[in-house]
Parts: C-alpha cells; structure tokens; sequence
C-alpha cells in the first residue's frame, strides 16, 4: 500500500471512529498532496510525498514557536498533536548519534575545515541521512559544532 493510499485510509477511519482532530490533520495532508500533484501535473510517489509531510511538519514547528512566543498554549498544543499524527506517516527519525556520525563522515569525506565549508558539508550529511527522518536544523547545528570546534 502506497503512503497516500494508507493517509487515505487512515482518514476514512478517522471519521468513521469520529476521531475530530485526527481527521482534521488528514484532511489537511490529503488536501496538501492534491494540491502538490496538481503542480506536477500527475501523481507522486512516496519519496515525493515523504518530502511533503517532513515540509508540513517544519511548517508545524514553526508555527509552534511562534504560537509560544505569543503565549497561544492552545493553538501550540493544536499543532504538536498535529505533528505526532504526520510524524507517524515518516520513517524513524535519525538518532544525535546517527547524525554525529553522519556529520563526521561527510568532514572527513569532503575535507572540511572551516565554516566556509558548510553547504558543502550539509549536502554530504543530507546524502548520508536519506531515506531516514533528519531535522535539518539539529544537522545544521551539529555540523557548526564540529566546523567550529
């Protein structure tokens, strides 16, 4: 079964269990997927849509922080139990020291010394961490301590 056929599925159980928030979450990727083959202009496979649910979940985490900063507990709860629904769809996230390790190979493989360097280093990470659930964020700060340190 496809990753969007399962989405669908789920979704269909969802309300057939009246599971309000769960629905409302697959909803919203469903209609995200649509949207992304409507800008394609034919279906997505599941590497495609792996990248969709991983950007929608970035999206969620920054909408988070900022319903923090302003103190909207709510609507921060809202969207941390929208993350844990579209987290369950992607692969097991990289473990800290699967990405120290990965962060290591790619210095060591591209010969990185100094901050400069960074891009060419986050490529390499990327590469090595495919196929697994990595934060770009936690990569990027881990590369800077090794670059820097």
């Amino acid at each position: 079964m496809s990753l969007k056929d399962q989405i669908i599925a789920d979704m269909t159980a969802a309300m057939k269990a009246k599971d309000v928030a769960r629905t409302s979450t697959l909803r919203m990727l469903k209609a995200a997927m649509v949207n992304r083959e409507i800008e394609k202009g034919g279906d997505v496979d599941d590497e495609e849509l792996s990248k969709l649910l991983r950007s929608q979940v970035k999206q969620r985490r920054d909408s988070v922080e900022q319903y923090q900063k302003a103190g909207r507990q709510d609507l921060a709860e809202k969207e941390t139990a929208e993350i844990a629904v579209i987290e369950g769809y992607l692969p097991q996230a990289a473990s800290t020291e699967e990405i120290e390790q990965a962060v290591a190979a790619a210095i060591a493989e591209t010969g990185a010394t100094s901050m400069k360097e960074m891009g060419a280093v986050m490529k390499a990470v990327m590469v090595l961490l495919a196929g697994k659930n990595s934060d770009g964020r936690t990569v990027s700060e881990t590369v800077k301590k090794k670059l820097a340190g």
